[in-house]
């Protein structure tokens, strides 16, 4: 049950952002302020949920008591937390519940719960393991990171966004977790767009060939989500390739700290970092197979 008196924010009002934010508003919640830096997506937002457009981060925190972050980067997320920045949320950290969405480097996540504690805030990490339709329909997947107390606060805001609630461990573990998560799914994605590349290229009917898949040890979640996109090259973007090699790059950090080679990540990452190259990056991660099709040049590549 929504608090009535609890007012929320939220810095990053993309895809994911913007659609958690509609769906916590539907359910009951206030929400106060978004904030973006792109005015063009948070603007319209606002409005369309009858709350501010904040200037910044602090303006945000200054008004909400949950601030919701969905942003894209370590980079991005140290500016928004900046100690030193007047206009970051750290302006108004006192008493202010932070919980951080976006896939991070766990190191960020150690680093900002302490820095926000000492403004005498407190974080949370709520790594999502789905993707815009989930945010919208509040069934996402979120596993969380911090301090035990701190996500028993957090739980009723995270069990209207999400079916699946899980507490990890402290600050760091979740997006430790999400990390091998992405990892996986991208090694999946790119694997699958060579299987039915290959397919393509012996003359298998790819309809067949996704539905022997299905039945069998090729099957998997990326075969239901990409499958067909990849047969009918449509890349409308969900999660993006400039993301999957984001997230993979992570974890092939924290396999190198570790001592573990993984040659099909790195091959993997290799694979998404072409599409980046190729000015393709914000096409949905699915557009890895228009690397394996013999058909299909790189100038093909759909917009």
């Amino acid at each position: 049950m929504a608090d009535p008196q609890a007012r929320i924010g939220f810095v990053g009002v993309g895809r994911m952002g913007a659609n958690m934010a509609r769906r916590l508003k539907e359910q009951g919640y206030r929400i106060v302020a978004v904030q973006d830096r792109h005015p063009d997506i948070s603007e319209p937002l606002a409005r369309e949920l009858d709350s501010e457009a904040a200037v910044s981060p602090a303006r945000v925190a200054e008004l909400s008591d949950i601030v919701i972050t969905v942003v894209s980067d370590d980079a991005t997320m140290w500016d928004i937390y900046a100690e030193q920045n007047r206009t970051s949320l750290m302006a108004h950290a006192k008493n202010r519940l932070f919980i951080n969405c976006a896939t991070l480097t766990p190191a960020i996540h150690i680093d900002i719960e302490q820095a926000v504690e000492r403004h005498g805030g407190s974080t949370l990490e709520a790594c999502m393991a789905s993707s815009i339709t989930q945010a919208r329909q509040g069934t996402l997947y979120l596993m969380c990171g911090g301090r035990q107390d701190v996500f028993d606060r957090a739980r009723p805001v995270l069990n209207t966004l999400g079916t699946t609630v899980r507490y990890i461990g402290p600050a760091g573990a979740a997006a430790k977790v999400k990390a091998l998560v992405n990892m996986v799914m991208n090694s999946n994605t790119a694997a699958l767009a060579e299987g039915l590349g290959l397919g393509a290229a012996l003359g298998i009917d790819l309809t067949l060939l996704r539905e022997v898949f299905s039945q069998t040890g090729a099957a998997s979640r990326v075969l239901e989500t990409d499958g067909e996109d990849m047969q009918r090259r449509a890349h409308d973007c969900y999660f993006s390739a400039a993301h999957a090699a984001k997230d993979s790059a992570i974890a092939l950090a924290l396999a190198q700290n570790a001592g573990l080679s993984l040659p099909v990540a790195h091959a993997t990452l290799g694979q998404y970092r072409r599409l980046m190259e190729l000015g393709k990056g914000d096409l949905d991660k699915s557009a890895v197979a228009e690397l394996t099709f013999l058909d299909r040049t790189h100038s093909q590549l759909l917009t």
